[in-house]
């Protein structure tokens, strides 16, 4: 697999017990330490460019396993995602969820990500359930929480939540609410309600086109003004 928003496997190794996987060193850390913070700082939410930025990185990648390979990631979480030198989003861990023992416990932030009907049934990945993990990070890269302190909300409920956790994004509410709306729509608990990958990616590229047409027409506003 060959992607921008994939970090390469240059080299894996096997012996005994041990299974490694080499990848590119990625020089900015894990999106974990970028929405968390570190235990002397206090973590706050990114603003909500960034969001959207990181969110169609994302999503590209994930569009890419679906699409180009047929493979699912099977594993996607913060830490599961690293930032390049540009601070791009690049997804690592992926497509081996195949080879993890799925009964081994999960702390409480990793077994959020998993879609209902991976926890209930035991099921293997789906790329729907890869759509919900997207969704749940979505509301953790809005919120600065990890899936472990997400409420559990209904779409409609949602945006009420991502405002409480942001307090200083008033003025923002309406862009805001279109990147909620996607994270409401991969969560939902029926995977057959979800929409597919590209759809989200499409739905992601839409509202920053949308964005870019809003931040024109004010700029031209007071250019005229």
């Amino acid at each position: 697999l060959r992607h921008p928003n994939l970090v390469p496997i240059r080299a894996y190794f096997q012996a005994k017990e041990e299974r490694l996987i080499i990848y590119d060193y990625q020089p900015n850390g894990s999106l974990f330490n970028l929405i968390h913070g570190s235990r002397s700082t206090r973590a706050k939410p990114l603003h909500w460019t960034s969001c959207l930025k990181i969110a169609e990185d994302v999503a590209q990648g994930l569009a890419y396993i679906h699409q180009a390979s047929r493979l699912v990631h099977g594993n996607l979480k913060s830490s599961n995602v690293l930032l390049g030198s540009d601070f791009e989003a690049c997804l690592t861990d992926y497509c081996l969820a195949v080879l993890a023992d799925s009964s081994s416990t999960d702390d409480p932030d990793s077994a959020g990500y998993k879609a209902p009907e991976i926890r209930k049934l035991s099921r293997r990945a789906t790329s729907k359930s890869d759509v919900y993990a997207f969704g749940i990070l979505l509301l953790e890269l809005l919120t600065g929480k990890p899936p472990s302190q997400h409420p559990f909300l209904v779409p409609t409920d949602m945006p009420e939540w991502v405002r409480a956790m942001r307090e200083d994004d008033v003025g923002e509410d309406n862009r805001l609410g279109m990147l909620v709306e996607v994270a409401g729509i991969c969560s939902l608990t029926s995977p057959e309600q979800r929409p597919a990958m590209w759809q989200v990616l499409k739905m992601i590229q839409e509202i920053k086109e949308s964005i870019l047409i809003e931040d024109d027409a004010r700029n031209a506003c007071i250019g005229y003004s």
